[in-house]
C-alpha cells in the first residue's frame, strides 16, 4: 500500500510543464525561426530570380539579332542606333522597327522586364513595344558590335553589388 501511495504522489507532482520551461522552448523556437528566415531571405531570392530572367532575356534578344544578321548577309535589324556601350544614356529602348525585323521570325516575342507593370509578359505585337515596359536597350558601337542591356536591374538593397546586365557580341 505504501508503494502505491509513493507512486501516486510522484505522478501528482509531475503534471505539466512549468512556465519557465515553456518560455525557454518558445524562445528557442523563435531564435531558430529567425535564423531560417535570414538564411532563406525571400526578397533576395526573388531579386536573384528577376536578375536571372533579365540575363536570359538579354541573351535571347542578342541571339535573335545574331540569327537575323546570319540570314541577311550581315545586315542588322532596323532601329539599332549607333552609340557608346559604356554610357548608360547612349542607349535606345527596343523600337518598333527593330521589333518588326525580328518578331516572330527570330524570337516569338520581345520580352518585358520582369519587374515592369506588365509582370514579365512578352510583347508579340510590335505596336505595343513603345509602351515603356520593355526596358531592354540595344546599341551598335563603332566597331559594329551589338550590345543589349537591361538597366532596370534589381534594387541594390536586395542584392549586394547589383550591376547592369549587358552582353556584347
Amino acid at each position: 500500500m505504501k508503494m502505491f501511495q509513493n507512486k501516486r504522489l510522484a505522478l501528482s507532482q509531475s503534471k505539466g510543464f512549468t512556465l519557465i520551461e515553456i518560455l525557454v522552448v518558445i524562445g528557442i523556437i523563435a531564435i531558430l525561426a529567425a535564423i531560417v528566415l535570414v538564411a532563406l531571405n525571400p526578397a533576395r531570392q526573388f531579386a536573384q530570380a528577376q536578375q536571372s530572367q533579365r540575363t536570359s532575356n538579354v541573351n535571347a534578344i542578342l541571339n535573335a539579332i545574331g540569327q537575323h544578321i546570319a540570314d541577311n548577309q550581315g545586315g542588322l535589324p532596323a532601329g539599332i542606333p549607333p552609340g557608346n556601350p559604356a554610357i548608360e544614356g547612349d542607349y535606345d529602348e527596343v523600337s518598333e522597327a527593330f521589333c518588326d525585323d525580328i518578331v516572330p521570325t527570330y524570337i516569338p516575342a520581345i520580352p518585358t522586364d520582369p519587374d515592369s507593370t506588365s509582370e514579365g509578359e512578352s510583347i508579340s505585337d510590335c505596336m505595343d513595344v513603345d509602351g515603356g515596359d520593355v526596358d531592354y536597350f540595344v546599341v551598335e558601337d563603332d566597331d559594329g558590335r551589338i550590345t543589349v542591356c537591361s538597366f532596370n536591374a534589381a534594387d541594390e538593397t536586395a542584392i549586394e553589388d547589383a550591376e547592369n546586365i549587358c552582353v556584347t557580341r
